[in-house]
């Protein structure tokens, strides 16, 4: 019989009589600790953007990833665990090549997204032939991309919930940076128009001076529907223009 809230603690499948399940509320905890991510979407595409800590000046920038490639039409910013991302977003790259493969079409933005969190939500299942998690993963991804119903952005958190969003922002800095895009977003903004948003948003809520080694951004154009990630030195020449 559990007598205390440390009880239900451990079990990851275990509610608490208030109807909780801790460890997927620590699990949230841990994304309040992570980098602030901000996705924006327009009727011109999508942007990303991602703040990147670098705790030493021996540190190679590019080694820290925190914004990517899920397919060619397909980007995603995270704000949590890196590892638990990587390996969310490496399940949702075989997702996505699986679709076109049996398909020959890119998989839409929604059933994506959906796959994540469908892996999302099985953690401590016992299944003795496959890697299963043993605890909800520590991450919350903004997954923003454009298919055939045009432009799409999705927030996914360890509960395996996926809620559509035109702008949002995790991470540490997610309280003053939402309240900064219900301000500030309108759905007709351009590309060059959210990248200003996003960067002037992170410029407020981050530490530690913006740089082009910092962050990272990436768009998503309606024209091409192809993801680019911004260099350091294309960063660089939008920080300088702000």
């Amino acid at each position: 019989m559990f007598t205390s809230r440390n009880d239900y603690d451990r079990g990851v499948n275990t509610f608490s009589p208030e109807g909780r399940l801790f460890q997927v509320e620590y699990a949230m905890e841990a994304i309040k600790l992570g980098t602030t991510a901000i996705g924006i979407k327009t009727t011109y595409g999508i942007v990303l953007a991602v703040e990147k800590r670098v705790t030493s000046p021996l540190l190679e920038h590019s080694s820290v990833e925190k914004i990517l490639e899920i397919d060619s039409h397909i980007g995603c910013a995270m704000s949590g665990l890196t590892p638990d991302a990587r390996t969310m977003i490496d399940h949702a790259r075989l997702e996505t090549q699986y679709h076109r493969f049996t398909y020959n079409e890119p998989e839409g933005i929604e059933a994506t997204t959906q796959a994540i969190c469908d892996l999302a939500l099985r953690f401590g299942e016992d299944r003795r032939k496959e890697d299963v998690m043993s605890r909800p993963f520590g991450v919350a991804l903004l997954v923003g991309g454009i298919d055939d119903n045009g432009p799409a952005l999705f927030q996914t958190d360890p509960s395996g919930t996926l809620t559509e969003y035109d702008a949002k922002a995790i991470g540490s800095g997610s309280e003053g940076a939402q309240t900064v895009l219900q301000e500030k977003y309108h759905k007709t903004m351009k590309i060059e128009e959210s990248i200003n948003l996003a960067l002037t948003i992170l410029k407020q809520v981050m530490e530690e001076k913006i740089t082009g080694t910092n962050i990272e951004i990436a768009i998503i154009p309606i024209t091409t529907r192809q993801f680019q990630l911004y260099s350091p030195k294309q960063l660089e020449t939008l920080i300088a223009a702000l």
